[in-house]
């Protein structure tokens, strides 16, 4: 008869890792980390700038070294993991949960478990998502591709650059470029606000005088061979390009921060229910999905902006999934959540208070930059919490946090709008 383990985790990356620690701390005996890449640490490794940890360790770190700490934790608690493990397919079979993966030492393979963890994190838009008119020649890269090119492959991307949209591994990319001995000629930017943190805008654009274009598009990619310029133009207040702004930049590199898509087709395909706000699971507070005993954290939930976040949610994710097995998880649902228009989303979507301890940090953004505003949550007329600051921005994730006490005794939809002050 196959081993059957307590919790397997798909994905050995920010999230997957501090998932598989929680879990096991929380009692989880046998939990699998199964990982498609050669080491664990995923999209960290590739990550070199400093300015993760600071909310989970209290200092600085480097990707690989934010990442090195909970590798350091998994073997601790001997906590055994596959690399270069394609997962192929989740099946619900009730009680257990069947993985099918491959991989080339052992082939073809199915691993039983009676809980699992998602935490696939997301993927880049490309340019065929985006649909850019012109050709398709070499030299047009995602933001993270070029990011491992050169920080993990050791080769350079190009020596003449234009970079589309403004997402933080754009605006790093558009520094690590320049340190490289590039020339980034421009950052263009669709919105009219940055899609990036400011400190990244400030410590990769400005300290280096790279111009930032908002409310501008690339409208033509010449060039057949290798990329040889692009036109950007203007856009209005419909994103619609403006006949007359057009422009034309020599480049002979294109590297695209269009935005992150989770990655769900396993998701989709074992019937988590997906929520098409976040394009990813429909979550509880200790991010249960539809699917009984299948958990999921990190960027295949919600595109975060720091890894600390990831991994603070995927601790929540391990929890879960260990009260789970324990039979210890309250599948009692106290209300829902929802949103304004001007919020593009929050999550989790649906609370069970007999699982909280002490409070529940409700995650959202803003669908516009929107300053002298505060966000209230509501059940029905009556407020009970009130988010402030000095402005929020579509960049930024709110993190919105309410303690139980607050909670207690409601039931229905917790309601949460912008609102003036």
């Amino acid at each position: 008869m196959n081993k059957v383990y307590d919790t397997v985790v798909l994905g050995g990356g920010p999230a997957g890792l501090a998932a598989a620690v929680e879990a096991k701390k929380a009692g989880a005996q046998d939990v699998l980390i199964l990982e498609r890449d050669r080491e664990l640490g995923g999209i960290l490794n590739q990550c070199i700038h400093n300015g993760f940890g600071l909310h989970t360790f209290n200092e600085q770190l480097t990707g690989p070294e934010y990442a090195e700490r909970f590798i350091d934790m998994v073997k601790d608690l001997n906590i055994p993991y596959e690399l270069d493990t394609m997962v192929l397919d989740l099946e619900d079979k009730g009680e257990v949960k069947r993985i099918h993966t491959i991989n080339e030492e052992d082939g073809y393979n199915i691993i039983d478990t009676k809980s699992v963890i998602l935490t696939m994190g997301c993927r880049e838009r490309t340019s065929g998502a985006i649909g850019i008119p012109g050709y398709r020649p070499a030299g047009i890269f995602t933001a993270g591709t070029a990011q491992r090119y050169i920080n993990m492959e050791g080769y350079m991307a190009g020596k003449k650059v234009v970079i589309l949209g403004s997402g933080d591994i754009g605006l790093i990319m558009a520094r690590r470029m320049t340190l490289e001995g590039a020339e980034v000629e421009a950052v263009c930017e669709i919105m009219p606000y940055s899609n990036g943190l400011t400190r990244n805008i400030v410590q990769c654009l400005d300290d280096y005088d790279i111009p930032l274009k908002l409310s501008h598009t690339i409208t033509f990619i010449h060039g057949k061979d290798r990329i040889e310029g692009v036109t950007i133009q203007k856009v209005d207040e419909k994103l619609q390009p403006i006949a007359g702004t057009e422009e034309y930049i020599p480049c002979d590199t294109l590297l695209l921060s269009v935005g992150l898509i989770p990655e769900n087709e396993i998701s989709r395909k074992a019937g988590v229910e997906i929520d098409k706000r976040t394009n990813g699971p429909v979550v509880s507070e200790l991010r249960e999905t539809s699917i009984p005993g299948v958990f999921a954290a990190g960027n295949v939930v919600q595109v975060h902006d720091l890894v600390d976040f990831v991994s603070e949610e995927a601790g929540l994710a391990g929890k879960g999934a260990a009260k789970f097995i324990q039979n210890n998880l309250s599948d009692n649902i106290s209300f829902t959540t929802e949103t304004d228009n001007n919020l593009s989303y929050v999550i989790p979507q649906e609370i069970a208070l007999d699982n909280v301890e002490d409070a529940v940090t409700f995650y959202m953004r803003v669908r516009n930059v929107a300053e002298n505003k505060v966000i209230n949550a509501y059940f029905g007329d009556k407020k009970i919490a009130t988010k402030r600051g000095r402005k929020f921005v579509p960049a930024e994730m709110i993190n919105f946090k309410i303690p139980k006490s607050k909670l207690e005794g409601y039931e229905g939809k917790l309601r949460f709008v912008l609102e003036d002050k």
